[in-house]
């Protein structure tokens, strides 16, 4: 059974930043595109970052470009996004999300081309 597990969400104060981790259980993540989504209340599920398979290629929502950062480590099947400076806009549920090998970062960011999905974890940006 293939899973996806997020961790590392809460609650910060703007300005702050949260590290979340995204595991697989049952499968590498080695072979698969991966991706962050996030969604709002009142507002539209939205591509945030995704990363290619081979951790080349990286994408991000222009909104969160130069604050947050998608990396992989593989020896630990992992994918981490560290969110800088954050602001109460960011506030949302953050889903993990993987993509077969051949999907390009801006298809699954963008486009939604997704095969797996997380159960998510909350992040509140408040003061």
């Amino acid at each position: 059974q293939l899973q996806l597990v997020e961790s590392g969400g809460g609650l910060v104060h703007p300005g702050g930043s949260l590290r979340l981790s995204c595991a697989a259980s049952g499968f590498t993540l080695d072979y698969y595109t991966i991706g962050w989504f996030r969604h709002a209340p009142g507002k539209e599920r939205e591509g945030v970052s995704c990363i290619s398979a081979s951790g080349g290629s990286t994408d991000y929502v222009a909104s969160v470009k130069g604050r947050f950062t998608i990396s992989r480590d593989y020896a630990k099947n992992t994918v981490y996004l560290q969110m800088n400076s954050l602001k109460p806009e960011d506030t949302a549920i953050y889903y993990c999300a993987a993509a077969h090998l051949m999907t390009p970062v801006q298809a699954m960011c963008f486009r939604g081309l997704v095969d797996y999905w997380g159960q998510g974890t909350q992040v509140t940006v408040s003061s």
